[in-house]
């Protein structure tokens, strides 16, 4: 399998399937890599789809540090050794550590699909009811992280996954737990919850594509119509997506939308594709 040598000496283990324009899937602060797979299916008959290890997770070098600058550092050095631009698509903290590389070298990026969630902060979500808008209840989840790990991965895996069955969650908090384990996922996780990269978002401009859903989200963000207001109004250049279900039950969805990031320029002349 191929690594990434990385100057501290940590070497990131990444993997990539099909051919065609570069899609790199973007490591998440508890990512297992099961969670992109329906995703990687969908893209790879007409794609270059390649997914990472990030540092400290998998079978990547289990070290250290663990601040999305470092992660960032990372994925910008593991798509210059891909040598082609690429399509960054990621959930969660994804998108932090995406468009931190897509405004320092747009060389190297030709678009970020941020999905489920968008890269800036989480005061722009003040006046929702939503669970990140709340500092107590962030806490909570950040003390449980650190002191009662696999309570806090089940919370998160049956709030955003409804469709999932006992056993189905049961395995998903096992499989998460034991690739990316807490020493790595505590520091990445707090990391998140105090992050804006609104600067950097709005230096992307018309390379970033927000998808959203009514589907998604758990309740910790806003979802659908309400998400696509905040970002409309926080990122008035970004393309906002609103499709009918998630990335996990409707990939060939979110699989379209990475298609036309490929093609921003077209994409956007096209009325149906973005919702304003």
């Amino acid at each position: 399998m191929p690594t990434l040598a990385r100057p501290d000496g940590v070497e990131i283990h990444f993997e990539e399937r099909g051919s065609g324009p570069l899609v790199v899937l973007v490591s998440y602060w508890s990512m297992h890599p099961s969670v992109f797979e329906p995703l990687t299916e969908e893209l790879e008959g007409d794609r270059r789809v390649v997914r990472y290890d990030d540092r400290g997770t998998g079978q990547s070098t289990r070290a250290g540090p663990y601040d999305l600058d470092t992660a960032a550092a990372d994925l910008e050095a593991l798509v210059e050794r891909l040598d082609e631009p690429a399509v960054l698509v990621g959930t969660a903290d994804g998108p932090a550590r995406a468009i931190r590389v897509a405004a320092r070298r747009p060389d190297l990026v030709s678009g970020v699909v941020a999905i489920g969630g968008p890269p800036f902060g989480r005061a722009a979500f003040a006046d929702s009811d939503t669970l990140a808008a709340s500092e107590p209840v962030i806490q909570a989840l950040l003390s449980q992280v650190e002191t009662d790990y696999r309570g806090a991965l089940r919370t998160l895996v049956t709030a955003t996954n409804p469709q999932m069955s006992e056993d189905e969650v049961r395995q998903r908090v096992n499989d998460q737990a034991e690739h990316c384990p807490v020493e790595g996922a505590a520091p990445r996780v707090r990391a998140w919850a105090s992050d804006d990269r609104k600067e950097d978002s709005l230096a992307v401009g018309d390379r970033l594509w927000v998808v959203v859903s009514e589907a998604m989200a758990g309740g910790w963000f806003p979802a659908g119509a309400e998400m696509a207001a905040v970002v409309n109004r926080v990122l008035p250049e970004a393309n906002v997506v609103d499709l009918e279900d998630g990335m996990v039950s409707r990939p060939d969805l979110s699989a379209a939308v990475i298609r036309r990031a490929a093609t921003a320029t077209a994409a956007a002349s096209d009325p149906n594709a973005i919702q304003a």
